[in-house]
């Protein structure tokens, strides 16, 4: 099951990547995107269901130009997958070139993603789900 877990989560970060969309079809219906965590975000801190999803796709997205994303590496932990992510991009307003690395902590419920939650640091993630089963999985 974990490695499903961890399928269902590749595949739904290949799609963003892609496409910078949501992948509707993996997502169970109270999917939950939690910000409540990530140090300084400016908008609301929960988005529920798709049309959650797309609404904190608009907030995170408004203030760049040019977004690329990097998966690092995915580790399991129980039912839990974490992503560790780079993303760089340029800022609308001033040109800046601007680069971070931070983490998601997704929790996938009989093969759906159930709930996001948002680390600004993968260290702050990964020890949100320390003392569970973690496995480094390659992100190739």
């Amino acid at each position: 099951m974990l490695e499903e877990n961890v399928e269902v989560v590749r595949r739904a970060w290949q799609h963003f990547i892609a496409m910078h969309g949501f992948a509707e079809e993996l997502a169970a219906p109270d999917f939950v995107w939690d910000m409540s965590s990530f140090r300084g975000w400016p908008e609301q801190l929960y988005y529920e269901g798709v049309g959650g999803m797309y609404a904190f796709l608009r907030d995170w997205f408004e203030p760049f130009d040019d977004l690329e994303f990097v998966v690092e590496g995915y580790h399991e932990a129980g039912d839990d997958v974490v992503t560790v992510v780079r993303q760089r991009g340029r800022a609308r307003a001033s040109g800046v070139g601007v680069e971070m690395r931070y983490a998601v902590v997704t929790f996938v419920r009989d093969g759906l993603l159930a709930r996001a939650k948002v680390y600004a640091e993968p260290g702050e993630a990964l020890n949100a789900v320390r003392g569970r089963r973690s496995i480094r999985v390659t992100s190739r």
